[in-house]
């Protein structure tokens, strides 16, 4: 991930709500498994590992953030479950094999919890972070972000 893409995931983190946290790992899975396949067919065998670990990881994120007093929870936890086998599998094969099945799974959950994510009205998980307001610039098409906040001394941590 490039760092553009580094500010933008760390700007839309800072301001999203619950959802919008699981919308974006959905995402960041994503692009795990967009990596690991562009490694593949470049025959990157150790880049292929190392991007669906990644994929991995947030799929055991997701699941360690279930809330199991929701029915809901039980049948994602099974499907995460599933996932991480699929995963696991290709790990240690060093292939895409199951590449399909993960990605059909993943990207009905995302597409559902990006539709939860628009229905939801709650504030930002992050208390006092900086509100980033970003336009296009007349310089040839390139997004620029501008951090506006009338009291910088009032962000980070209140001890």
């Amino acid at each position: 991930m490039d760092k553009e893409q580094l500010r933008g995931y760390t700007a839309r983190i800072a301001q999203a709500n619950r959802s919008g946290l699981v919308v974006i790992v959905y995402e960041l899975f994503g692009y795990s498994m967009d990596m690991a396949k562009q490694a593949y067919n470049n025959n990157d065998k150790d880049l292929v590992v190392k991007h669906l670990r990644k994929a991995q990881e947030c799929v055991c994120e997701l699941k360690r953030n279930l809330d199991f007093k929701y029915e809901v929870s039980h049948n994602l936890a099974s499907l995460y479950r599933y996932v991480n086998g699929l995963l696991v599998t290709a790990i240690t094969r060093r292939d895409l094999s199951g590449f399909d099945d993960i990605n059909k799974v993943m990207e009905s959950l995302h597409s559902a919890f990006a539709e939860v994510a628009r229905q939801d009205t709650s504030g930002a998980v992050m208390q006092n972070t900086q509100q980033v307001y970003a336009g296009l610039t007349y310089g040839k098409g390139r997004l620029n972000e501008v951090f506006m906040n009338g009291n910088e001394q009032s962000r980070g941590f209140m001890a």
